[in-house]
């Protein structure tokens, strides 16, 4: 949990007409080549994305066994897995190397982004041990107790749109990060 508190913030925001994710990027050396950084929000599928705090190498390992889990559905039953059942999937992974000996938890805090036929559009959260819950709006990373206390102030469920939701994670962001002024290169 000490890795997350101190990664780059990320938030979501469940709006009426879709799900909105936000990262802060954290490339702050100037040597550092930009091609080789990597992101804070990976494509899963068609129909899914996930944003990710912590440490990056664990992040790495989960989000390609998210796609690996997401393609083995999608080969063996024909249609894109349901947003819930790949997050509980990956969950009972995250679980067991909390209990097992020899290993040591993932030390990654995720959201997760989709939509399916059954519920439509979805946010979901899990921590290191395994736990997740669907959210409306909430934030994970540097910060997040201040940016989750403005969501529960400004955010309006049933009346938020997909510009509604960017304004305030526009908003929810420069008032959280660590940084004077708010640049495209620091977001994503």
């Amino acid at each position: 949990m000490e890795a997350i508190g101190h990664a780059g913030t990320s938030l979501g925001i469940l709006a009426s007409d879709g799900v909105l994710l936000a990262a802060e990027r954290r490339n702050t050396h100037k040597l550092l080549d930009e091609v080789v950084f990597s992101d804070k929000i990976y494509k899963l599928n068609d129909d899914m994305a996930c944003s990710v705090s912590g440490i990056t190498s664990d992040a790495n390992v989960l989000t390609n066994e998210l796609r690996v889990i997401a393609q083995r559905h999608l080969l063996q039953y024909q249609e894109d897995i349901p947003c819930e059942q790949l997050v509980s999937v990956l969950c009972d992974t995250k679980q067991f190397y909390t209990q097992a000996g020899g290993k040591r938890p993932f030390g990654v805090s995720i959201l997760y982004m989709g939509w399916d036929k059954h519920y439509g559009f979805q946010l979901y959260q899990s921590d290191p041990s395994g736990n997740y819950g669907g959210w409306k709006a909430t934030c994970i990373g540097n910060n997040s107790a201040a940016a989750v206390s403005m969501l529960k102030q400004e955010f309006k469920e049933g009346e938020t749109k997909l510009t509604d939701a960017l304004a305030l994670a526009i908003k929810v962001l420069s008032k959280t990060l660590d940084m004077t002024k708010m640049t495209p290169e620091k977001c994503e």
